[in-house]
Parts: C-alpha cells; sequence; structure tokens
C-alpha cells in the first residue's frame, strides 16, 4: 500500500462532506458495482440535489451570501480551521512571491546594480543574476554605464550668448556624456541630469567671454569645444558627479538674424582684404627675386671686370651698342660719300625660298632671263 506524504494529501477543506461522490455507487449498498455513467440515470431514480460541499460554502460566504436561509449582508469572513488554513497558505504564497521578486536581480552587460542596506550604499552588483536580501531591508537601483546621453542646448532653437568682443552670437551645441562612477552618480548629487545641462551652459557662457566673433564662427569652434569640455570635466569632478564628457560639439554658430546682412558684409570685406593683401607679397616676392637675381649676375660681371678691367669695359661698350643700334637704321659714313648699309638681315629674306600661292604669284627671275 502506497502512502502518500501528508503534504501532497487534498486539504480537508477541499474535501466532500458526502461519502458519495457524483460518480460513486449512488447510494447503492453494492460496493464493488464499479464507477457509473454520470449522465445515466441512477437506479433508484433522480435524487435531490447534492449537498453542499465546505468549499462551495466557502466559496459562497466570499461572494457575500450566507449559509442556509440567513440573509446576507456584506462579505462574511470564513471561520473555521480549515478557512484559517487556506489564509494562511495565501499569505505565505504573497510572501514567498515578495521575497522572491524584490530578492533576485538581473543586472545587463551595461548595467551595474547599486544596492542599498536600509538606506545606506552597502555595494556594487555585477552584470548578471544575483541575490540579495528581500526589500525594504535591501534597494537596487540599476544604472547604465555604457550609454552616451546626449543633451542639446538649447531645448529648442538657439540661445544669444555675449562673446568676449561685446557682440551677440546665435548659438547652439550639443554635449555628449556617460556614467563613469555609479556610485557617486546616484548618491552625490541630487539630480545629475540637471546638473550635468546647468555645468555645460556655465562652462560654454564661460569660454565664449574670453572669446572673439570671429573665432566662434570662425576656425575657432574646435577649440572653443575642447575648451568646453575640458572645464566641464573638471567641474563635474570636483563635484563627485560620476559623469565623464564625451564631447561637444557646436550645431549653429552664427550673427543674430537681424544683423546677418552687416555682419556677411563684414566678412565678404574681410575676404577682399585678405585677398588683397596676398596679390601684394605675391608681387613683392616676384620684385624681390627679380631684384636678386640681377643684383648676383652684377656680382659675377663685377668680378670678370676685377680681373681683367679693360677687356670687360670693353665687352660690355660693345654688348651696349649692339643692343642700342639692333633696333634703328644703320648708315655707314665712308670717305667717298655716304653709303647705306646693307641690310643683311633683309637681304637673306628675300633670297630664302618662297613657298605655296606666294611663289606662285612670283616668277622666278631665271625665266624670266632666259625669254
Amino acid at each position: 500500500m502506497t502512502m502518500m506524504p501528508q503534504w501532497l494529501r487534498r486539504p480537508p477543506i477541499l474535501m466532500n462532506d458526502s461519502s458519495n461522490g457524483p460518480w460513486g455507487n449512488g447510494g447503492s449498498d453494492d460496493t464493488n458495482a464499479g464507477p457509473r455513467n454520470p449522465w445515466a440515470v441512477p437506479p433508484g431514480g433522480r435524487k435531490g440535489a447534492p449537498k453542499a460541499t465546505a468549499l462551495d460554502e466557502f466559496l459562497k460566504r466570499a461572494r457575500g451570501g450566507g449559509s442556509g436561509g440567513g440573509g446576507g449582508g456584506g462579505p462574511q469572513m470564513p471561520l473555521g480551521a480549515n478557512s484559517r488554513n487556506l489564509w494562511l497558505i495565501g499569505a505565505a504564497l504573497i510572501v514567498a512571491a515578495w521575497i522572491l521578486f524584490t530578492s533576485v536581480h538581473q543586472i545587463g552587460p551595461q548595467q551595474r546594480g547599486v544596492v542599498t542596506f536600509l538606506g545606506r550604499y552597502s555595494g556594487m552588483l555585477d552584470p548578471g543574476i544575483r541575490l540579495t536580501l528581500p526589500a525594504p531591508l535591501v534597494s537596487v537601483q540599476k544604472v547604465d554605464v555604457e550609454a552616451v546621453r546626449v543633451d542639446e542646448f538649447p531645448r529648442d532653437g538657439s540661445e544669444n550668448v555675449l562673446t568676449g568682443d561685446q557682440n551677440i552670437l546665435d548659438l547652439a551645441y550639443t554635449v555628449r556624456w556617460r556614467v563613469d562612477n555609479p556610485r557617486d552618480f546616484v548618491f552625490e548629487i541630487k539630480d545629475p541630469v540637471e546638473t550635468v545641462r546647468a555645468t555645460a551652459e556655465s562652462a560654454m557662457r564661460a569660454v565664449l567671454a574670453t572669446t572673439t566673433l570671429n573665432e566662434a564662427i570662425g576656425a575657432g569652434r574646435t577649440n572653443i569645444e575642447a575648451r568646453v569640455a575640458q572645464m566641464m570635466q573638471q567641474i563635474l569632478n570636483e563635484y563627485h558627479a560620476g559623469v565623464r564628457v564625451q564631447g561637444v560639439s557646436i550645431r549653429q554658430a552664427a550673427a543674430p538674424a537681424s544683423l546677418i546682412d552687416d555682419f556677411n558684409a563684414v566678412t565678404a570685406a574681410q575676404q577682399e582684404a585678405v585677398g588683397n593683401l596676398n596679390n601684394a607679397r605675391s608681387y613683392s616676392e616676384q620684385v624681390i627675386a627679380r631684384a636678386q637675381g640681377e643684383a648676383a649676375a652684377f656680382d659675377k660681371v663685377y668680378e670678370q671686370y676685377r680681373l681683367a678691367p679693360e677687356v670687360t669695359r670693353r665687352r660690355m661698350y660693345y654688348e651696349t651698342m649692339e643692343a642700342v643700334l639692333a633696333k634703328t637704321d644703320k648708315t655707314i659714313v665712308e670717305t667717298p660719300g655716304v653709303s647705306p648699309l646693307l641690310p643683311l638681315d633683309r637681304a637673306r629674306k628675300l633670297t630664302e625660298p618662297q613657298t605655296g600661292a606666294a611663289a606662285a604669284a612670283t616668277p622666278a627671275p631665271a625665266a624670266e632671263a632666259g625669254r
């Protein structure tokens, strides 16, 4: 005979008071008759309604109905030993569920769990499934330490910032940061997100107060971004905020809309001035290079002149006269009279053979002589 454990047995409250089940022998004295068809008419004919069980009574009282013929008021609490056992089982299940859901913590790979015992910092939970004491003794706050948070300034549009040269700058920028120390991030600052925003605005205004408008809207953006990020990190470290600044990016830096035309005119004038300055420098470099070349050539001539002054003087005279007389008509004065200089270069051109239409139009002297 197999004995069932005590905790697997059917609770007494769920047991039918009647020994005859709905599929029993129907009140027959024959105990060996076996189960019968529940839809068939019993041998002794149909009988009255079966007697209510203790479970039916419990459900009826829980719904507010009375037992027997008593009139019902509000809901009534079940009485007796069986009802007390049922309430104890329900309370035990609730407590077990509460312990299960508040003692087991699943920490993601990018998270860290900050543990507090009665409100005081107790430790840190690494990624994985971790167990702690149930609440309210122990509380665990999950903090994402790998996500990069992005804050845009201002939240809508842009804001006007005063620069170091007393000009107004229309500015919009973005700050990227992440949690570096979860313990400091949770305990050291009441509202770390708003603290980071306030720090970013303060650092940006402080840096622009020492920057000119031309630097802010020109090539100085990279330097401004680096200075703002460095100043933010220094302030947050002093606060022990547990925050690491990833970077600052200026999305918009321009003059206000009401003054944009004037600033464009100033920018165009500055660009024109830079262009003129570059042209002047290029011309001066060309002149200097030409003068240096002439000076070097003169130095070489002077060296030759020091070696042979008379020969060098005569050669210089001939070269100068050749350069002057090459562009003028020459006349030779001889003793008997005056005769023009034969232009050998022109004669050379006349004696050269002609080609094409010019040769066909000009008759050959030899042909005419043969006639």
